[in-house]
Parts: C-alpha cells; sequence; structure tokens
C-alpha cells in the first residue's frame, strides 16, 4: 500500500516547521512534505484533544506519530470501506492510554471518524473513549486499557491466523493465502513491565508466530517519571531469548532526535520476511517530542501540555499557536488517500479469494458458517447423553467427554488448558497438538494446524490470548485451569465480558470438594466474585447430563464469555424421565435454574435451591424432611445469569413469590444468594477457607450436609410464618417469635 510520491505542499516544503527540528529520513519510504505535515498534524492533533479535554494521554501519541502514520498508509494492508475485511492486517494499540495513536490515524485514513470525534475526546456519548473499545469504534480491533493485555491477545489472533488458515487453505505456499495477515502490536514501557507479556511472549516465541510483529516504544518515561526508577532491564535481549527476532531503531543515535522512518521500514521489511519467528522491534523513542519544556518528562505522559506549552509546541512545527485543531486541506486529501489504496489492495486480494473458493467448496461453506456465526445443523445430535448411575461421574470428566464428541462437529471449538489436560479433562481424544512439528512430544503429537493448546503454566497469558482468539471472530476457544487460579484470568475474563466475546472457559476443582490438596487449591470466594463481573455466565452443573446441556447452552451464544465450574469428585448422574423416583429433565438447565425434584403437594411448604455437586445434598435433604411431614422442592441452578434472563412467570413458577421459605446451598460463600432465598430464606455456605482432607470428611465438618440442609429449611418456614424483615434476620440477633437466627 506504498503511497505515490508526495506532491508539493503549496505553502513552502516546511510551512514554517521550526529549522532546527530535524526533518524525518523518509527517502525510501516516499515521504515528501505533506507526509511530514501530515505527522506534524497529528501530533498538534493529539496536544489539542487532550487539552479541550483537560485530561489524557498526549506524549506518546505526539511521538508514536511517525510510526503509526508509517502503518496506516503504507505498511498495513487495510481497507477503510471494509474494517470487517478478512484478508486485513490487525491492529493493536496495546497502549491503550494512548488512544489518540488510533484515533488520529482512524480519522486521517478515513475510517468514519471526523474532527468533532477529536474534539470529543473522553467525553459521554463520544467515539473515542478514554481508551479504544471494541465494538464502539469502527476500525478498532480489540479494547485495550489494563497493560499488557492488548499484547497478550495479541498473540492470541496470531495463534487463531495460523488455525484458521488450517482449517481454511493449509496446503498454500507461505504468503500466497488469501487468508496470510499480519497482527501488528504498538506497546510500551508499561505493557513490557506486566508480567502478562512475559507469559505471552514466552509462549509466542515457542509457537513460532511468524505473522506477529510488536513496536516497543522504548520511550523510558511512566507516569512516575523516568522509568530507571523501577525497570532497567535489557528487553531485547529478554525477548531474543524467548526465540523473538529482535531489531533495534533509535531515533536518538546521533545525539539530535532525528525519526529515521526508512530504518524503521526497513525493519518492518525485515520482520515480515522472518516467517519462523515473532519479531520485536524496539524503537527508542523521547515522549512529547517536540514539547519544548515537557518532552521527555512523565507529565508529557499523562496530563495535558497546558496552554503555554500547546502553543509552543505548534509554533515549532509551523501551526498557527492560537489555531486549535488545524487540519488543512490538502494535507487530509493526501493523507484520505489511503482509502483508494486500501479499496486497490482489496481489488486485488479478491480474485485469489475467488479461486480459493472455487477450488475449495466446502472449505468456503466452512468459512460462511463460521462468519456468520451459524452452528451446523444436527450438532447437537452428537452430545453423549449419560446413562444413570448412583456412583457418578465427575463433571470435569463428562465436560471432556463433551469435547471429545463434539470435535468432528464443530472444527470451530478448539482448546487446551494451563498444563493441567489430565485434571482439567480438556484434550479432545485423537486432536493434534497446536505446536510447531520440533516441539511436539511423545504425549503430545501436534504440527503447526493442529487443535490442542498447551498454554503452559500461564494461566493470566492463556486468559488474554482466549480473548485474542474470539476477536479473530471464526474460531471458539476455550482454556482450562482450576477454578482457583481463574483469580490469575480476572483482569482477562473481565475484558472478556466487555468485549462480549464468546470465550469459554474450564474451570475444574471447584469446591472443597476437591478435598486433599487443602485450603490454597479450594475455591471460597470465587463463584461469587466471578458472577459480580456483568456478562459473564458463570455456570455450575449438577451432573454428567446438565454438564452436556450447559455446553450446548455456552456454545449458542456469541455474545457472552461463559465460566464452567465442574467437579473433581464423581455426582451421581441422576435418574430423567417419567418414571417413579425420576427427576426432571436436564433440559431445564438450559434455563439456568429449574425444578428438578418438586414437592408432594401443589405447594412447596419450602424450596432448596442447589447448584453443582451440593445439588445432591439439597435431594437428600428433601428426603429427610419428607420423613417429617415437611413438602420440600429442589431447584438446580447451575447459572445464576441464565435464570434471570428468563420471563418472570417461567421465574415466579420455579421460585413462587409466595413461599418465602429457602435455603440455598453451595460450598462457597453466600454472598449474592440472598438475593434468591429472600427475606426468611436460609443459606448453607462456607464462610472461612478450607482444610486438607477427604473432601467427604470436609463436607461434614464444615456443616455442608443433608442434615444442615434441612435443620435450615425447618429454621426458615419457622421465619417464613413471621413478619417480613426486609433484608433477611441480621446474624446473632434475638430471635422474635415465629422467627431464629440466621443459619448460613
Amino acid at each position: 500500500m506504498a503511497p505515490p510520491n508526495a506532491p508539493e505542499a503549496t505553502d513552502g516544503p516546511d510551512r514554517g516547521r521550526d529549522p532546527r527540528l530535524a526533518p524525518p529520513l523518509a527517502q525510501s519510504a516516499g515521504w515528501g512534505p505533506l507526509d511530514v505535515r501530515a505527522v506534524d498534524t497529528v501530533r498538534a492533533l493529539a496536544a489539542d484533544a487532550v487539552q479541550k479535554a483537560g485530561h489524557g494521554h498526549p506524549g506518546t501519541a505526539m511521538s508514536l506519530a511517525p510510526l503509526a502514520y508509517l502503518l496506516f498508509q503504507q505498511v498495513m494492508r487495510h481497507d477503510p470501506a471494509d474494517d470487517q475485511w478478512i484478508g486485513r492486517d490487525r491492529f493493536v494499540l496495546s497502549c491503550g492510554h494512548s488512544s489518540l495513536t488510533l484515533y488520529i490515524q482512524l480519522y486521517l485514513s478515513g475510517y468514519g471518524m471526523e474532527l468533532d470525534d477529536l474534539k470529543a475526546l473522553r467525553t459521554w456519548g463520544s467515539s473515542t473513549p478514554g481508551h479504544p473499545e471494541y465494538r464502539h469504534t469502527r476500525g478498532v480491533e480489540i479494547t485495550t486499557g489494563p497493560l499488557g493485555q492488548g499484547l497478550a491477545s495479541a498473540v492470541g489472533m496470531a495463534m487463531a491466523g495460523r488455525r484458521e488458515r488450517g482449517l481454511l487453505d493449509p496446503d498454500a505456499p507461505a504468503g500466497t493465502s488469501p487468508f496470510d495477515h499480519h497482527v501488528y502490536v504498538v506497546a510500551s514501557d508499561g505493557d513490557l513491565m506486566e508480567g502478562v507479556t512475559s507469559e505471552a511472549g514466552s509462549l509466542a516465541g515457542h509457537q513460532e508466530l511468524g505473522n506477529l510483529i510488536v513496536f516497543y516504544d522504548s520511550n523510558h518515561i511512566s507516569i512516575e517519571d523516568d522509568t530507571d526508577i523501577s525497570f532497567s532491564e535489557d528487553v531485547p535481549a529478554r525477548y531474543a531469548a524467548y526465540g523473538w527476532h529482535v531489531q533495534t531503531v533509535d531515533f536518538t543515535r546521533t545525539g539530535d532526535y532525528v525519526e529515521d522512518v526508512d530504518a524503521l521500514l526497513a525493519a518492518v521489511e525485515a520482520a515480515k520476511s522472518e516467517s519462523g519467528r515473532p519479531s520485536l522491534i524496539l524503537l527508542r523513542t523521547i515522549i512529547g517530542w517536540p514539547a519544548p519544556t515537557k518532552q521527555n518528562t512523565g507529565k508529557a505522559h499523562g496530563s495535558a501540555l497546558g496552554d503555554d506549552e500547546v502553543a509552543a509546541t505548534k509554533k515549532l512545527l509551523g501551526f498557527d499557536p492560537d489555531a486549535d485543531f488545524t487540519v488543512e486541506d490538502d494535507v487530509l486529501e493526501h493523507a484520505r488517500a489511503v482509502v483508494e489504496r486500501g479499496a486497490s489492495a482489496h481489488r486485488a486480494w479478491e480474485p485469489r479469494y475467488q479461486v480459493w473458493r472455487a477450488a475449495h467448496p466446502e472449505r468456503a461453506a466452512l468459512l460462511d458458517r463460521l462468519r456468520g456465526q451459524r452452528l451446523p445443523e444436527g450438532w447437537t445430535d452428537s452430545l453423549p447423553v449419560f446413562d444413570a448411575d448412583p456412583k457418578g461421574i465427575a463433571t470435569r470428566k463428562a465436560s471432556g467427554d463433551v469435547l471429545t464428541a463434539l470435535a468432528p462437529v464443530l472444527p470451530e471449538l478448539w482448546g487446551g488448558s494451563a498444563d493441567l489436560a489430565g485434571s482439567n479433562n480438556t484434550t479432545m481424544e485423537g486432536e493434534p497438538s497446536f505446536v510447531p512439528e520440533s516441539k511436539q512430544t511423545g504425549e503430545f503429537p501436534g504440527n503447526p494446524y493442529g487443535r490442542t493448546l498447551h498454554f503452559g503454566i500461564r494461566e493470566h497469558a492463556m486468559g488474554a490470548i482466549l480473548n485474542g482468539i474470539a476477536l479473530q471472530s471464526l474460531t471458539r476457544p476455550y482454556g482450562g485451569t482450576f477454578l482457583i487460579f481463574s483469580d490469575y484470568m480476572r483482569p482477562a475474563v473481565r475484558l472478556a465480558a466487555l468485549m462480549k466475546l464468546p470465550v469459554t472457559y474450564v474451570w475444574t476443582h471447584d469446591s472443597i470438594g476437591l478435598g486433599e490438596d487443602g485450603p490454597t487449591h479450594q475455591p471460597v470466594e470465587q463463584l461469587a466474585a466471578l458472577r459480580a463481573i456483568p456478562g459473564l455466565d458463570v455456570v455450575r452443573p449438577a451432573d454428567a447430563n446438565e454438564t452436556s446441556v450447559c455446553w450446548r447452552t455456552v456454545l449458542e451464544h456469541h455474545d457472552r464469555p461463559a465460566g464452567l465450574a465442574l467437579t473433581r469428585q464423581p455426582l451421581p448422574v441422576l435418574e430423567r424421565g417419567d418414571g417413579d423416583g425420576a427427576y426432571a429433565s436436564a433440559e431445564g438447565a438450559a434455563r439456568g435454574g429449574y425444578v428438578l425434584a418438586d414437592s408432594r403437594g401443589d405447594t412447596p411448604d419450602v424450596i432448596l435451591v442447589g447448584t453443582g455437586s451440593e445439588v445432591h445434598i439439597a435431594l437428600e435433604a428433601r428426603e429427610l424432611l419428607a420423613a417429617d411431614g415437611v413438602d420440600a422442592r429442589v431447584v438446580s441452578m447451575p447459572c445464576r445469569e441464565w435464570f434471570a434472563d428468563q420471563p418472570y412467570a417461567y421465574q415466579d413458577a420455579v421460585l413462587p413469590p409466595g413461599v418465602r421459605a429457602r435455603v440455598s446451598v453451595e460450598a462457597a460463600v453466600a454472598q449474592g444468594w440472598r438475593d434468591v432465598v429472600g427475606d426468611a430464606g436460609r443459606m448453607v455456605s462456607l464462610e472461612h477457607f478450607g482444610a486438607s482432607a477427604a473432601y467427604q470428611r470436609l463436607y461434614e465438618e464444615f456443616g455442608i450436609t443433608p442434615g444442615a440442609v434441612a435443620e435450615a429449611a425447618r429454621e426458615s418456614v419457622r421465619a417464613a410464618a413471621g413478619p417480613v424483615r426486609p433484608g433477611g434476620e441480621r446474624p446473632g440477633a434475638t430471635p422474635t417469635e415465629g422467627g431464629t437466627g440466621d443459619a448460613g
């Protein structure tokens, strides 16, 4: 997408630019005066936008102006008229605080952003929020806020690009497939400090991701000013040790500040030709250049420069210091010529794509289905149905059986675990690993287009990489670890929910039921904490057949992430159907909550609500209560979020508002369950950490037993006969007639 020779500027080649500012070295790049003016316009716009907002990050956008302009004008294959073009390169601004680095290029490149959008930076309803947001602003490929997440997710994008090529066009020589593309990342010192990028960078080198190119803007400045105060490592040496191809372009190497665009472009071309390794290009810049007094300072990083400094900077660049948001017509026209170059690149790509479609009609049909986010006809016929079995099966094992059964019918479904394949049951039987052939092992044979992912013990990076895979929009990723280690993944999980990505987490060992590993591995607060994330479905099935139905329901959703919380210990597979003693169909799990075992009479005396392994405790408690003449209904509620999405009529049918006697039972903190059990309800829960012992002993010692649930039910029945107490009775309060203290 190289531009034609730039025409001469109409007001002289420098338009008043201070001669003390060295012009960019861009002869090989073909830059003319209009390109230099466009880059300087970027700097002035960045300073103006932050100054108008009164807050923001101007400095990086100013110093990265040549790089961003080079990428959007000449390096990346993109079409501003079609931001979903499947043949495009991807751009990730990992240092999302420097959102103007991206926004101004979207404006200059004709993505529909206009000057008024830049003027509305960081304000309500604008398309220019403080950090770029996926699905909010056209041309933004990913939401980048927390540092490091963008770079780590880009590793997932690169992995997904390779997997998709393997699905669609595996035999094409390198560089010839219409699906070949690069992922370009701009990262900052802060990104490289974050541990998640270390994890992801290590895995990217191991995976030999030659389609990933990262620009490390090494300006040595963070909010606390000079990074020497906390960061002095040799980053290029570290990435070389990871197996990356590493280059350095230093704008300060001569002692003066000279923006060597030609050296930068040469580094890009060298990186693109390196097909067997990801590339890191360290770009040494001075933040805020050429602001006369605030360049190279922490103040240029994260605050407005001030009216005087902005005016002085504009004067140096040859702009009217009293005019704001100046964009000359010829400069904008010149920059927006990239629209036609992008359209031309798209047109040149189209014949290759059509040749591929004609030669591979089945793969083309697969592509169309994946792009339409459609599941294949009859895919649910492959889901396993488990026979009733009182000895039972762990839901983690049932989940693995589901994945293996779905492998032949859902090629888009792929994933693995953070070194816990045998524990998480995340390996589809017979499927090759996704790994360079030189890295396969006797236990896990594979190839670059394989299906089983091995994240290593890198839970934080796994979460971010899953996001990157989902952002490619064609495949459905899943990743497994123990539920307790979802804490390591939480920043990425939150971003998946924010971006509405269809990522699935397989979180096993979901309670004290894991037993002897003890309190460090036994999740207590994790379920409540995860349920607090808006847009995340937390799913805890009660037996193997609920697990199958829950997997189906997760895959039918395309607009949210979901976490399956699965047991280590076996759970009885319940008898389902219409026979005596049989329980309701597991199909009810798809609605988040359903009546598993109903009361004998028309209206139950008490409702017992359980999730996961504790549903079976509720069923046993029901029998104890029946012996005392207390008529109990048992509700299995595998997903609070799905249940809340049901019509009120359905929710009321499952949990009749007139039945105030209710008990929840879950081997975790009770936080959040008051909403379900109401003021007279009781919550059988775990309000402390666990211990190391056999799981049966732990449930007994911690009072999560059928007897405890039955006693809580009796208390709830008595409380329901008394006055309404909004918020429930206070633990330890003196009981009133007809009520007791909280049992939870």
